[in-house]
Formats: C-alpha cells, sequence, structure tokens
C-alpha cells in the first residue's frame, strides 16, 4: 500500500487545519434597549442601569468579558463606564448585555429637557469590548451613533 503523506507531514496538516477554521468574529448588531431605571438619584452622581440589546450574527457562541465605554448624548460628554462580565452569547440569536452607569450629574443636565420630554436624542457610544472563545479574548472596537427616545417621565 503506497503512503500518501509522509508522517513528518501530519503536524503542519493538523495546524493548518486548525488555523484555517478559525475565523474572526463578525461584529455584534445592537438592536434596542430595554429596562431603564434610576437606580440612585443624587444632586452630584446618579446611577442608572439599562439593559442593552444585541445579535450575534456568528455560527458560534462567544463569551463577553469586558466594556470599556465612552457615552456621549446630543454631542455631550456623559461618562465612562467599564465593567468585568462574563456573558456567555449564544449563536445566531439576540442576548442582554446589563449596564450600570456612574452619572456625574453636571454633564446630565446638559440633556435633562429633550430627555424630560420624550423628545429624540443622539447617543454615541465608543470605546471596546472584549469577546472570545475558550479562553481566548480579543478588544474590538465599538462605535454606535444613533437616535433614541426615551422618557424621564414615564
Amino acid at each position: 500500500m503506497k503512503k500518501l503523506l509522509s508522517p513528518a507531514l501530519y503536524p503542519f496538516l493538523v495546524v493548518t487545519i486548525l488555523l484555517s477554521s478559525c475565523r474572526e468574529p463578525k461584529e455584534l448588531e445592537y438592536r434596542d434597549f430595554k429596562n431603564l431605571s434610576t437606580e440612585k438619584l443624587g444632586f452630584s452622581t446618579s446611577t442608572i442601569k439599562l439593559d442593552l440589546i444585541y445579535f450575534n450574527p456568528n455560527n458560534f457562541g462567544l463569551e463577553l468579558k469586558r466594556t470599556d465605554l465612552d457615552i456621549f448624548v446630543n454631542g455631550n460628554y456623559l461618562e465612562h463606564t467599564s465593567q468585568e462580565y462574563l456573558i456567555h452569547i449564544p449563536r445566531k440569536a439576540e442576548f442582554s448585555l446589563p449596564l450600570s452607569i456612574e452619572v456625574d450629574m453636571k454633564n446630565a443636565y446638559k440633556n435633562a429637557l429633550p430627555a424630560l420630554f420624550g423628545q429624540e436624542v443622539l447617543v454615541k457610544v465608543t470605546g471596546s469590548v472584549k469577546l472570545g472563545k475558550a479562553n481566548v479574548y480579543k478588544s474590538f472596537p465599538v462605535n454606535y451613533e444613533g437616535k433614541q427616545k426615551f422618557s424621564l417621565l414615564n
């Protein structure tokens, strides 16, 4: 019987197959936000909680380990938030990302009137998220900008 490959080539073949099967994840798609609430209200700082809804377009699940985000409302800097997680993200499915944001109220007052009356505001989120699988993580940029309508009177 004739051998097709030399045994010395087996490790090279295995490494080639493993590397070709690893794909960089597609960007997560922002869908919506839910459960906006004020946990602590103060004159100098307040804590806001909300759930961001995202969709994972990948054919494989991921893990979210960390977020590091700057939030702007109508062009005004609102706050920076960094949070550690271990959220399992299913493949081809929506998932919820809970955020807790400590807000410096002097930055929030600039945006209070439009939000108070339920007008649309321009929300911009920049920063990075750390995603991975099997304890191998990589940072990915976040650049979201869009109009959001929410009311503080509800």
